[in-house]
């Protein structure tokens, strides 16, 4: 529901260098994501490729945008998907099939000599190796990740209502239907972004939506909240009820505020059941069993990695470790020590 719950929600732009010294837990598939989509050839959606074929723009942005949060003082714990739940199955088996869909157009526009990026963003996929390369670049930088027993936005959410850290990050708002008190938008997008089919250029900055002012601004309950997000369409019911935008579905949800009563007043026509999607929303599996621990990131490590097996420029590499390592000794020994602690 990202895009358009944000026609009717309060948010707050800000600059990176505010959000210094907090821990942000950063949902790390929509983060990996955004970095296979965006870092492409610009006319033919050609991603970045290693010597043996392998894709490399994960890691790219990876490197150099978790590089950015340590400059910044942020404090990164990037949280990885697990099991799916069972009804998501078939929205999974859709994006396949688009996925599928604009491959096939991908490679007929390249062959016309047509701009082929739309198409190539589309057909992008995070496979398991790409995330496993991803866990080995952060184990070696010293950024602690957590592999969630289920969707990584949910673990996010409840980590942050513990406390344990201040803001789940993500381009999706969904976090905020599983009760994050707040959430972080841009952190790994960053300068202008051209707006669809418009010669338009917006300045991108992180944004903050703080939960209990949108509630307060809306007039609503967290509940109420899980219900607009169903009827918008979430990953679970993708598309939501037919005619129902952000405006409509928050005049419904005031005067009919259980699921129930909303029931009463739309059409369901999934094949999962609503309260089976709500309860997930409620109460999504996670684990309270974690520990983070940053750690001085391993030079050797990352230019073994990222140079010798994926053949990034060494000195490119080098330089961004040096980067690195001079932000981090910008401290005093005392605000290392600190660093470095849980």
């Amino acid at each position: 529901m990202g895009v358009q719950i944000s026609e009717i929600i309060p948010k707050q732009e800000i600059e990176l260098i505010e959000l210094s010294g907090k821990k942000i837990a950063i949902d790390a598939f929509n983060t990996l994501y955004q970095f296979i989509t965006i870092i492409r050839d610009r006319m033919t959606g050609e991603p970045l490729r290693d010597s043996k074929g392998r894709i490399t723009s994960h890691l790219s942005g990876l490197f150099y945008r978790t590089s950015n949060f340590l400059e910044a003082g942020i404090k990164p714990i990037f949280v990885f998907d697990g099991e799916p739940p069972a009804f998501k199955k078939k929205t999974i088996q859709e994006r396949e099939q688009r996925k599928k869909e604009a491959t096939e157009k991908w490679a007929e526009a390249l062959k016309k000599g047509e701009k082929a990026i739309t198409y190539a963003q589309a057909a992008s996929r995070l496979t398991d190796e790409m995330i496993e390369e991803s866990k080995k670049l952060l184990d070696a930088m010293g950024i602690p990740w957590l592999q969630a027993p289920s969707e990584g936005e949910a673990q996010c959410s409840v980590m942050c209502k513990k406390g344990d850290v201040w803001a789940t990050g993500s381009q999706d708002a969904d976090s905020l239907l599983f009760g994050s008190p707040r959430l972080v938008k841009n952190l790994s997008i960053s300068g202008r972004r051209k707006i669809p089919k418009k010669e338009v250029y917006v300045e991108i900055k992180p944004e903050i939506i703080e939960l209990k002012k949108v509630l307060e601004a809306l007039g609503i309950n967290q509940k109420q909240l899980i219900l607009i997000g169903i009827l918008i369409g979430t990953d679970y019911n993708p598309g939501g009820v037919k005619g129902f935008g952000p405006k409509r579905s928050l005049e419904l949800v005031k005067e009919n505020k259980t699921l129930n009563a909303v029931l009463k007043k739309i059409e369901w026509d999934f094949d999962i059941e609503a309260e089976e999607v709500f309860n997930f929303f409620m109460e999504p599996p996670t684990t309270d069993k974690y520990d983070f621990e940053w750690k001085e990131p391993n030079p050797e490590k990352i230019l073994k990695f990222m140079s010798g097996e994926h053949d990034f420029s060494r000195k490119r590499i080098e330089k961004g470790i040096e980067r690195l390592q001079q932000n981090l000794s910008k401290g005093t020994q005392a605000n290392l020590k600190s660093w470095f602690k849980k």
